[in-house]
């Protein structure tokens, strides 16, 4: 189909337009219509990115499903996808309908709080498919909004700080990176992204009083993105943002902020900062690695010294994410193959968690791992679920997140040895936090008169859960499954990087 890229992009979109204008809100019955026409549309969505999956050829290693229009000042809506853009375009439309689902339990605004969901959806998938960087940046920035009020709106007691701290970290580090896009326009005359990756922004000299800035005006224009996707991703130090995000956000707010949101950092890294700023990224390799293990090392120590569940598990995506930095800048296959497995296997393993935790507060209002203890006695399948997301989580063998952590480690040994040695004390971190935290919620005797007569799972909530358990199964057991698709691009990645080097004269140990 000619326009499937858009008509995917842009069902949820209308989907919240029709769920505006024509139908009504506030009563019982135009709520659950609400809920089911939102779940509709996402199911929709989904059925039409399988079309993209199946037509895709990992073959070829050009973008692929383009569409292209002319829009505004000599820009052009342009949007396309290669191996690295598919996955997690699959990423968003398969967790968009559990979502749905684990925002069912909402009564407050119900219309409105579908209508943000849909619309974040459009956002973030044309974050993945722009193929015009100013396109790009208008998702990118866009996709704050509906989440901004998921948070504000919908969240805890704290959720007006929670939101305009999230704001305000993730919009300042983007208007650095307007400021980048502005320039290259300048130069170059193009927004174009793939004839931006063939431009040597290096050739670029740069100067302050007299002395030259290695890289020239690729490293001032690496910095810039930098700013604005290490605050996304979150890196170490600015990731403050994050814990107080999660605990204020309502579950399924949550749930697409580790799922989904933290991901555009690490792919705009992967989309910009290695092919446009190759000498760059070289130049400031070591000190991103250095950043990645002490992310890994300090979030999963804080972890440990947590008792809110949902603060345990933001920390443990901050220290996951500091795996994914240390894969991309490793600048080889296995690294930046591990670096993809690890953000879509988290995507789907920290959303499970998240929606783990949304399921007891349900029945409790409490998230604080005191109030616990014993629950298996109460709950056995969900005790059993939880079991398996929280040894997923810490890379159990069978599960996607320890292919991902084994190839991004491979990846990093063969960069920075110190590093990825140091690297390894977040598996056995990642262990200790998540056994403790499940041995205070499942284990121990049940003397809590609050757990006594707590329900197990219901059907809404087998039907999130399950499919996350064989999608982690999936990755884990045939990885290929998933290296087939990326493999190509990313070779395509890894060689263009080293031979731009090379053409710039810049020697690689």
């Amino acid at each position: 189909m000619q326009n499937l890229l858009s008509i995917v992009t842009f069902i949820p979109a209308l989907s919240a337009i029709i769920l505006a204008v024509v139908m009504r809100g506030g009563t019982e019955a135009a709520d659950r219509n609400a809920k089911w026409f939102a779940l509709t549309a996402t199911l929709v969505t989904l059925l039409a990115s399988f079309f993209l999956l199946a037509g895709y050829d990992p073959k070829n290693t050009e973008f692929q499903f383009v569409e292209q229009a002319s829009w505004i000042l000599g820009m052009n809506y342009k949007v396309g996808i290669d191996g690295i853009s598919l996955i997690f375009v699959m990423l968003i439309t398969i967790m968009m309908p559990i979502t749905i689902l684990s925002a069912w339990v909402n009564d407050r605004r119900v219309k409105e709080y579908m209508i943000a969901f849909l619309v974040l959806e459009t956002f973030m998938l044309g974050v993945f498919t722009a193929l015009d960087i100013v396109l790009f940046y208008l998702f990118f920035e866009a996709s704050l909004i509906p989440m901004f009020l998921i948070i504000g709106v919908w969240g805890g007691r704290r959720r007006v700080y929670a939101t305009f701290k999230f704001f305000l970290y993730t919009f300042t580090g983007s208007v650095l990176m307007l400021v980048g896009i502005a320039w290259m326009f300048a130069i170059t005359g193009t927004t174009d992204i793939p004839s931006l990756m063939s431009y040597d922004f290096s050739s670029e000299a740069f100067s302050v009083l007299g002395i030259n800035i290695p890289g020239g005006v690729q490293t001032l224009l690496f910095l810039a993105f930098f700013a604005s996707f290490a605050v996304k991703i979150p890196m170490w130090p600015v990731h403050t943002w994050l814990p107080d995000a999660h605990v204020q956000a309502p579950t399924a707010g949550s749930v697409d902020l580790a799922a989904i949101l933290l991901k555009m950092g690490g792919y705009g890294f992967l989309r910009f900062s290695l092919p446009m700023f190759p000498v760059a990224s070289n130049l400031m390799s070591d000190f991103i690695l250095w950043m990645s293990v002490i992310a890994i090392i300090y979030a999963s120590l804080v972890a440990l010294a947590q008792t809110d569940m949902k603060k345990v598990i933001a920390y443990s995506s901050i220290a996951h994410m500091g795996f994914v930095t240390m894969g991309i800048f490793s600048f080889n296959k296995q690294g930046i193959d591990g670096a993809v497995y690890i953000m879509l296997s988290h995507g789907f393993v920290s959303g499970a968690l998240f929606l783990g935790v949304g399921i007891i507060y349900e029945r409790l209002h409490t998230r604080e791992l005191a109030a616990f203890g014993g629950l298996v006695k109460r709950m056995p399948t969900y005790a059993l679920f939880f079991m398996f997301f929280t040894m997923a989580n810490l890379g159990l063998p069978g599960t996607g997140s320890f292919v991902g952590e084994f190839l991004a480690l491979t990846g990093a040994f063969k960069a920075h040895t110190v590093v990825a040695t140091l690297a390894t004390v977040g598996v056995i971190l990642s262990a200790a936090y998540g056994l403790w935290m499940y041995r205070r919620i499942f284990f121990g005797d049940l003397i809590k008169e609050s757990l006594k007569a707590v329900r197990d799972l219901d059907a809404r909530e087998y039907a999130m859960v399950v499919p996350l358990v064989f999608i982690v199964l999936l990755l884990g057991i045939y990885p290929s499954f998933l290296t087939d698709i990326i493999g190509p691009t990313v070779a395509k990645l890894v060689a263009n990087y080293h031979a731009e080097l090379a053409a710039a004269g810049v020697l690689v140990q």
